[in-house]
């Protein structure tokens, strides 16, 4: 048990002005693009005696969807991918979460995105603790895990002429937390 989490048991309210909840995809076999959403909310349990007893929840904006090509992310809100005007949200819920040594965890969860829900598991970092100039106690976690978009029923696709499609089935999530404990 790190000795450091044991103090910071609580909850905490996810800082989306200091968080990122990012995403890679390789793009026409040749290359990734990268994605964010700027919108989101989310909450921590953490419990540094017993990390299996913390728990995580994140509600996502789809609408926010940023890849710093307004087509590419109109294209991604309509009904070829994410549908925002039928599905707005994005939800992860927890249902497990572990240490798995040092500063690492790992924390599984459901994962809901155009209405199916599927199990998703999150390799965490804990990045530290710090007590920020407002006086708030701040935790940091930066996060990785990896998804096949079409298990989620995410599956517009176009074949390329040199063989292959323009884009992946598989998607990497990358996450940077930072969490403000509640008063």
């Amino acid at each position: 048990m790190n000795a450091q989490l044991s103090t910071l048991t609580g909850d905490y309210t996810i800082d989306p002005a200091h968080s990122t909840i990012g995403f890679v995809v390789r793009h026409a076999m040749v290359t990734n693009v990268k994605g964010k959403f700027n919108d989101f909310t989310g909450t921590l349990h953490l419990d540094g005696d017993d990390p299996s007893r913390s728990s995580a929840a994140i509600d996502v904006t789809m609408e926010s969807i940023d890849t710093g090509s307004a087509d590419r992310d109109g294209h991604l809100k309509s009904a070829d991918f994410f549908k925002t005007d039928e599905f707005p949200t994005m939800t992860f819920r927890s249902t497990h979460a572990e240490a798995v040594g040092g500063e690492d965890y790992r924390i599984t969860g459901d994962l809901t995105i155009l209405g199916v829900t599927k199990p998703l598991t999150i390799d965490l970092e804990f990045n530290g603790s710090a007590k920020d100039p407002f006086g708030n106690e701040r935790v940091g976690f930066e996060g990785k895990a990896q998804l096949l978009r079409s298990e989620w029923g995410l599956t517009w696709n176009a074949a390329l002429e040199t063989g292959g499609v323009l884009v992946s089935d598989k998607i990497k999530l990358n996450f940077d937390m930072s969490a403000i404990k509640n008063a």
